[in-house]
């Protein structure tokens, strides 16, 4: 979360200097080359036949639909601060995924506070636009989306495999269209060179897109995508405060009560029990094992 929390003001920066499109889709060639680094480093071994098309979901979720829509929705004039709050509501669609596909149960009052903090965001969002969501809103609500999609989808992929190696392998993956689509649109629209777009640039690549991903699906794969996933509704503070110190906007009162209710909300779906489903992989396991078990008793009797 806290790795996570900068993206924002980051990505502020990288426009200073780079197109949207170039730094969505940009961040991903370069964090896959670091990726691919790491693989080899670890000799990490080549996943399954089956965890290649979860890896596809992922790349969808993390790689193409979050970072090139959030960018989007920011080029477009949404400030930093409306955006932190706005994207609060990723923890609800990562919920809302965990049980579609890693077949967890929440209970009632964990889904009472999360659509509380979803009410409180809702609310700001149509008190601080022109009554209605704009077109930067639909951006950042489909960024929501496809990143909770990835989100749950790669913490249900990491009770097979290593944080660290669901990302890098899902950036891999994703490399044959986000290195070549980089260079094309770095010969299309040349880059406006400076020390502030490139240091967003950076922490954009080797923190948001690679290595806030190693402690974030750990996280979530020990914790319950579900419940770990309501810790990230603390963000939009540390976002918020990274705006004002770095790039001097100033939150209004809606925006701090919004985002106050909303950690707010975080601290009882923390205490709400959630019944965590196995993978697939894993009830195939057991029944493997059940089944071995069965015939060492018949044969033993």
């Amino acid at each position: 979360m806290l790795a996570f929390s900068f993206t924002f003001p980051a990505t502020s920066f990288a426009l200073r200097g780079f197109g949207p499109y170039l730094i969505g889709i940009g961040r991903a060639a370069i964090a896959a080359i670091l990726a691919a680094i790491t693989l080899r480093l670890m000799r990490s071994p080549r996943p399954r036949k089956d965890q290649w098309l979860s890896l596809g979901v992922v790349a969808f979720g993390i790689v193409f639909g979050f970072p090139v829509l959030s960018t989007l929705a920011l080029d477009h004039g949404s400030s930093t601060s409306h955006a932190a709050v706005v994207i609060g509501l990723l923890p609800v669609a990562t919920a809302v995924f965990a049980v579609l596909r890693a077949g967890e149960r929440p209970s009632r009052l964990f889904w009472t506070a999360s659509l509380a903090g979803a009410a409180c965001i809702v609310a700001f969002t149509l008190w601080n636009g022109p009554g209605r969501f704009s077109a930067a809103d639909a951006l950042l609500f489909g960024a929501l989306l496809t990143g909770g999609l990835g989100y749950a989808e790669g913490g249900r992929l990491a009770r097979e495999m290593p944080g660290r190696e669901v990302v890098s392998w899902a950036l891999v993956a994703a490399a044959p269209v986000t290195v070549p689509v980089t260079v094309v649109l770095c010969v299309a629209a040349p880059p406006h060179w400076s020390g502030a777009a490139l240091a967003g640039m950076a922490y954009l690549a080797c923190v948001s897109m690679f290595l806030g991903f190693f402690a974030w699906y750990a996280g979530l794969a020990r914790a319950g995508v579900a419940r770990a996933s309501q810790v990230q509704l603390a963000q939009p503070l540390l976002t918020l405060a990274w705006s004002w110190l770095f790039l001097g906007e100033h939150a209004g009162m809606s925006t701090v009560v919004a985002a106050a209710g909303v950690f707010i909300c975080v601290v009882f779906a923390q205490r709400a029990p959630v019944l965590r489903g196995m993978t697939p992989s894993s009830t195939i396991g057991r029944t493997v094992s059940q089944s071995a078990v069965s015939r060492r008793g018949a044969a033993d009797g």
